[in-house]
């Protein structure tokens, strides 16, 4: 391997997510500074403004626990559908073609990960509707 591969191989697994994770922290930083800036000059403007009622209009609405369990249900079908839909076209190629190690081995790198993360999801999903299950009943009454 040479070494322009290794700084490759270096930029994409470790600078990159890096890079991501900065960008994505100053984005949520410059988002609540600009909040705290809104709410100051509304304070600054009208004293007798109900702060409670003003970043409650301010802030997005949350998503509901059944809405975000519902997410992962989808992602973890998502997910586990495209590992399975991989490894059986890969089964469905070697079975006329002959069988291709380095193709194999090559697609699983893409579907073991995703099997893995689908059926996180799906367990993730599962346990939170058993360990939820009050909280998404008292939520549905308001």
């Amino acid at each position: 391997m040479s070494i322009i591969d290794m700084i490759a191989l270096l930029g994409v697994f470790v600078l990159l997510p890096i890079i991501t994770v900065a960008l994505v922290t100053r984005m949520l930083t410059n988002a609540t500074n600009k909040r705290a800036q809104i709410a100051m000059a509304a304070i600054e403007k009208n004293s007798d403004i109900d702060l409670e009622e003003f970043f409650k209009k301010m802030n997005p609405p949350r998503r509901s626990i059944k809405e975000r369990l519902l997410t992962k249900l989808l992602l973890g079908c998502i997910f586990t559908l495209f590992g399975l839909c991989i490894y059986i076209a890969v089964f469905v190629a070697n079975i006329n073609d002959g069988w291709d190690r380095d193709m194999f081995i090559g697609l699983s790198l893409i579907a073991v990960p995703s099997l893995g993360i689908g059926l996180a999801f799906l367990i993730n999903y599962f346990i939170g509707m058993r360990v939820l299950k009050q909280e998404i009943e008292a939520e549905a009454k308001k």
